[in-house]
């Protein structure tokens, strides 16, 4: 087993990395799998739909 030290500062911007560096399908498919188990966790199933909601907010400029 092998650890290695990295400071917090560091660790952020190392996940950052590592995420970019996955291709586009991986990162879709790792966001899907954090969802459903969000969602199954939350409400005890994972719901057949999903309503689809874009919700603009108006800037102050």
């Amino acid at each position: 087993m092998v650890a290695n030290r990295v400071r917090m500062e560091d660790e952020d911007a190392m996940d950052v990395v590592f995420w970019l560096n996955q291709p586009v399908a991986e990162r879709i498919k790792a966001v899907t799998t954090l969802r459903r188990r969000y969602f199954t966790w939350l409400h005890g199933s994972f719901p057949d739909k999903i309503a689809k909601a874009v919700n603009k907010r108006k800037f102050d400029v």
